[in-house]
C-alpha cells in the first residue's frame, strides 16, 4: 500500500508564486528557487509545480527555470502547464523533471495520456482534475476553473485510469485557497471510483484537514 504522501503544489506565473482563491484573485507570494529549498528543509514527500499561463499563452513552462530548480529538488518533482504533445514531455524530463501534470490537454486529446503512460510509464502521468459542484453533480473545468468540459468527475476519472494515467490530483475549484478545509465528498467520490492514487488539493489549512482527507 503507498504510503500516505505531504505534496505541496506550488502554483508559478511569470516566473513568481502566487495564491488565489477560487482560481481567482491571483496574488505574488514569493519566488521558485527559495520555495523549493525551504520545502526541502521541510522534508516534503514531492513537489509538484504548475504553470498557470501556459496553456493560455501557448508554450511551456521555462525549460531553464525547471532545469535550476531540479538542482534544488531533492525530492520527486512534477510539472504541469502548457503540455500538449509527447515532444514536450520528453523536453520536460530532460530538463530532470520526474512526472508531467496534464489538465487541459487531457480532455481535448485523450490520447495522449496513454501515448505518454505507454512511452515514460503510468508513474509519469499525473492527470488533474479541477472540479465544480453543479446542483448535484461535480464536473471537471478545464483552461483553469473556466470551461465546463460537460464531462463529469465520476466518468472522467475512470477514463484517466483506463487512458493509463498514474495518479488522479483533485481540486475543489470553489475550496482552493480558503484554507477551510477540502471537500471531502469530492475526495471521497474520487477515491472510491478508481484504484490509482489520489492527491487531494484545495482548501487546506491546517493539519486536521489533511487529516480528514486522509
Amino acid at each position: 500500500m503507498l504510503k500516505t504522501r505531504i505534496i505541496p503544489t506550488i502554483l508559478w506565473k511569470n516566473e513568481n508564486i502566487v495564491k488565489g482563491i477560487g482560481f481567482d484573485s491571483w496574488r505574488r507570494i514569493g519566488t521558485l528557487l527559495p520555495a523549493v529549498k525551504v520545502y526541502n528543509l521541510r522534508q516534503v514527500d514531492e513537489l509538484i509545480i504548475l504553470d498557470i499561463q501556459a496553456t493560455e499563452e501557448g508554450r511551456l513552462p521555462n525549460l531553464g527555470t525547471i532545469s535550476d530548480i531540479t538542482k534544488e529538488c531533492f525530492v520527486p518533482l512534477t510539472i504541469g502547464g502548457g503540455i500538449r504533445t509527447a515532444s514536450d514531455v520528453k523536453d520536460i524530463l530532460r530538463v530532470g523533471a520526474d512526472k508531467i501534470c496534464l489538465n487541459t490537454t487531457s480532455y481535448t486529446n485523450p490520447s495522449i495520456v496513454s501515448d505518454i503512460a505507454y512511452m515514460y510509464g503510468s508513474q509519469c502521468v499525473v492527470a488533474s482534475i479541477d472540479a465544480k459542484l453543479v446542483g448535484s453533480e461535480y464536473y471537471c473545468y478545464s483552461h483553469n476553473g473556466t470551461v465546463n468540459t460537460g464531462r463529469t468527475v465520476r466518468n472522467w476519472a475512470k477514463e484517466l485510469e483506463k487512458l493509463g494515467a498514474g495518479e488522479i490530483i483533485i481540486t475543489s475549484i470553489e475550496k482552493d485557497g480558503t484554507m477551510q478545509g477540502y471537500d471531502l465528498d469530492l475526495i471521497s467520490l474520487v477515491s472510491t471510483t478508481v484504484k490509482i492514487p489520489v492527491i487531494a488539493s484545495g482548501g487546506a489549512g491546517k493539519y486536521e484537514d489533511m487529516y480528514q482527507a486522509i
